[in-house]
């Protein structure tokens, strides 16, 4: 130990008794070598997080632990889980830790904020040794952007397919009566926050795609007798504009990701009509809860979807492109089930344990070597 003590800044904290950690000023943490931040929020940020600590301590007890204030995490591994995060805290945290972040979504068309969000992370990333993103094109538009290859690794968002799993012909029955949801009623899903702020979400979050995904309901509702379920917070805007079409919906808030399995059970189909997107997560649980779901280009929907194969995938960003693809998926045979089985065997990638090993093996052992 004393040798150790006497390496400046090179000594492993996990070694240093606890008083004179916090004399010097460092937080070790739970001894664990990585330590992930995450949102204070219950949401994508926290799951993501949890999920990946949950899994690797499963099989290397005490390698990860999860903290909202990373600010004095000494020689870590420190992942960031969000690049917002990271730009947040990049410029306080200390030297000696090796910082990792995870990159969603993002680009310069989305408006002047992100564009200025963008150029300062370009600005971070000397100070970064990994970033994580889960999609392709979010992979190609960061090596168009100049960051380095080999900092760049491409990891799903992951899905946790031991709760998200098809359900049978009653647990459907039972959660669609549950919701009021009749038999003949086609029921379209969008579990998503879509509405600016936590409160009503009258504004809408134009890069979530909200006006699509209404324009996508309507013209299906020519088609056929459609409901609408919603779950999450600041729908307003949706439930706004539903009830001026006179399209019936259902809104409710799963409390935890237990309940928002179940809702998928109630679903015909689900609809992603984001602008920009990182997952998004609710593609992945669709496809392991047996849902058939169609979505516009974005985030990880190119690297799952086949369209018209493992589910509906728009060229475009356009409600009619959603509502073309929709109707080919309600006409194939045996309720396609043939395409709900290869959507769900093509989201076994996405599995948390496929997901957590990955950060493991490709992220956080290389950099653990180097504390």
């Amino acid at each position: 130990m004393i040798k150790d003590l006497l390496r400046p800044w090179k000594f492993r904290a996990a070694c240093l008794p606890w008083k004179f950690a916090a004399a010097t000023g460092l937080w070790t943490g739970e001894g664990a070598p990585v330590q992930f931040v995450i949102e204070k929020a219950d949401w994508a940020i926290r799951w993501v997080g949890e999920n990946i600590r949950d899994e690797i301590n499963g099989i290397h007890p005490e390698t990860v632990a999860t903290t909202v204030e990373p600010q004095r995490i000494a020689n870590r591994v420190v992942h960031f889980g969000s690049q917002y995060m990271w730009l947040t805290w990049g410029a306080h945290m200390p030297r000696g830790n090796s910082y990792v972040t995870s990159f969603f979504h993002g680009k310069r068309e989305d408006g002047p904020d992100v564009a200025e969000h963008i150029d300062r992370f370009l600005d971070s990333v000397p100070s970064l040794s990994k970033i994580v993103t889960g999609a392709g094109l979010i992979e190609r538009r960061l090596l168009e952007w100049g960051v380095p290859r080999e900092m760049v690794v491409r990891i799903p968002i992951g899905v946790d397919t031991r709760v998200f799993v098809p359900p049978t012909s009653a647990q459907r029955t039972t959660v669609r009566e549950r919701f009021g949801l009749a038999p003949d009623r086609m029921v379209v899903g969008s579990f998503q926050k879509d509405g600016m702020g936590w409160g009503d979400g009258m504004e809408p979050k134009r890069i979530k795609g909200p006006d699509i995904f209404v324009e996508a309901v309507a013209k299906l509702a020519k088609h056929h007798p459609v409901t609408v379920f919603l779950t999450g917070p600041a729908r307003g805007f949706v439930k706004q504009a539903l009830e001026r079409l006179g399209i019936p919906f259902v809104h409710t808030y799963a409390k935890n990701h237990h309940d928002l399995a179940e809702c998928y059970h109630a679903l015909d189909l689900y609809f992603v009509t984001s602008r920009e997107e990182g997952g998004p997560m609710g593609l992945m649980e669709s496809m392991a809860s047996g849902v058939p779901v169609v979505s516009t280009p974005v985030g990880m929907a190119p690297d799952l979807l086949v369209d018209g194969v493992s589910g509906g995938l728009a060229t475009d960003v356009e409600s009619e492109q959603i509502v073309a693809s929709a109707l080919s998926i309600l006409d194939l045979p045996d309720e396609g089930m043939e395409l709900r089985r290869l959507a769900g065997i093509a989201v076994q990638s996405c599995a948390w344990p496929v997901v957590a090993r990955a950060h493991y093996e490709q992220v956080y052992v290389p950099l653990m070597e180097h504390l």
